[in-house]
């Protein structure tokens, strides 16, 4: 854990290290970088016991809005993610270099990606496999001319056979091409033989398959952090009077690199490959990690599942075929019962008091759902307690959305997963 630093110490320190020498809640408290001061209320909740739990709740901007202030190699679209400016926030605050920062429900693992990228060794879970094969690529990205090397390499004529109901995304020339990419990817995974750069071909590939633009392999659809059902597409297609067009999946996978690969320095590549060989990256439930030890971890910043805001397997099957997952068979929990959720989370607490270092904060990431019926601050504060957790207080981002959340009709501060709201809570002893 980070030790306490005078002013001129933080002074010396690179951007995105510096940080007061007062506790979290006090630097929360005096947080005025983009010109605001923090507003702070009260939030009373009750417990168990019959008593009740009143923590700080403060409000301000406290990272930018702009989705591209964060480093290139974030640019990969996963549904309901959040920015690297999140986790960065706690992360230097709270951490020093080689501390080991977990995330439970990695997705496409911003959090691990932002620790890596700032000297911190990391550890994650996620309950689907794409998730690994979504961060593990960034942790060790080649060289575009690697790249280039082995995608000249690869004879992308060679698939025989197509998956016909997949022509409603794509001309045919590039789903054979598609189909060689994913022949080769799979038959090398099975051999234990799929390198770094294989991984990440496949990586960029996979964040291509839909979108809405030429830079995508596929016709127009739904925005690239989810893919629509065939049948949606037909219907999609139709209304718009449209048919696939052929893309030159060489280009568009190289393009997409290199826009991945634009910020990252030289000393940048070498801390992420240091630090991927320790990465603990795990497949399975987060609410049991033996592969953690005890007391091993500095940091947890993380976002759950929200209910049943977001049917990731639905999202995702795409994806999932095009890596050889069968999306239907990833044991995914879609909770629709607050007290089923609430269940979840408790036994989740429960696993990361275990493997947290005493003093250790876990930074909960939740939102507004059901039109602001429900506030899951309020009932992750509840589990905390239950599971042994101190309550710190409830830090909730207020910023403007991006284009894509107003498409959703989504206003500022509401609709839960465009809210940044977050729950932060320390092990005591």
């Amino acid at each position: 854990m980070r030790q306490s630093i005078t002013v001129a110490e933080q002074l010396a320190l690179p951007y995105g290290e510096a940080e007061p020498e007062w506790d979290l809640l006090e630097q929360v408290r005096r947080f005025r970088e983009f010109g605001t001061a923090t507003r702070e209320e009260i939030l009373e909740i009750g417990l168990d016991d019959g008593g009740s739990l009143r923590v700080p709740m403060l409000v301000n901007e406290f990272w930018t809005s702009r989705q591209r202030a964060a480093h290139s190699l974030h640019e990969i679209s996963y549904r309901a993610c959040f920015k690297g400016q999140l986790p960065a926030f706690f992360i230097t605050r709270l951490t020093g270099r080689e501390d080991r920062v977990y995330d439970p429900f990695m997705g496409r693992g911003t959090t691990l990606l932002e620790a890596a990228l700032l000297g911190r060794r990391v550890a994650g879970c996620d309950i689907n496999p794409l998730s690994e094969g979504l961060l593990r690529p960034r942790l060790d990205p080649p060289t575009l001319e690697e790249i280039r090397d082995r995608l000249d390499a690869i004879d992308l004529g060679q698939a025989k056979a197509l998956p016909e109901d997949l022509l409603v995304f794509y001309h045919p020339a590039t789903l054979r091409s598609l189909c060689s990419l994913r022949n080769v990817f799979l038959e090398q995974d099975g051999r234990g033989k799929l390198d770094r750069v294989d991984r990440w071909i496949r990586m960029v590939a996979i964040n291509r398959l839909t979108g809405h633009s030429a830079g995508f392999f596929s016709v127009y659809t739904m925005p690239p952090n989810q893919a629509v059902s065939v049948e949606a597409q037909k219907k999609i297609n139709a209304r718009r009077k449209q048919a696939p067009t052929a893309r030159d999946v060489r280009a568009l996978i190289l393009r997409k690199s290199k826009s991945l690969l634009r910020r990252l320095t030289c000393q940048e590549k070498e801390t992420l490959r240091r630090l991927e060989g320790d990465a603990i990256l795990l497949t399975g439930d987060s609410r049991a990690t033996p592969e953690i030890s005890e007391d091993s971890v500095d940091l947890v910043v993380t976002s759950p599942p929200f209910l049943d805001v977001v049917n990731y397997a639905a999202d995702n099957w795409l994806r999932c075929w095009f890596m050889g997952i069968e999306a239907q068979e990833v044991p995914i929990s879609i909770l629709r019962k607050l007290e089923d959720w609430q269940a979840h989370m408790t036994e989740l607490f429960l696993e990361l008091r275990r493997i947290l270092s005493p003093g250790a904060t876990v930074a909960f990431e939740v939102g507004e759902i059901r039109q602001g019926k429900i506030r899951l601050e309020e009932a992750v504060l509840q589990c905390m307690v239950r599971a042994g957790l101190e309550p710190d207080f409830v830090l909730i981002n207020g910023q403007e959305f991006t284009k894509t959340s107003n498409c959703w009709g989504v206003s500022n501060n509401c609709k839960g997963t465009n809210t940044n709201r977050i729950v932060v809570a320390r092990r005591v002893s």
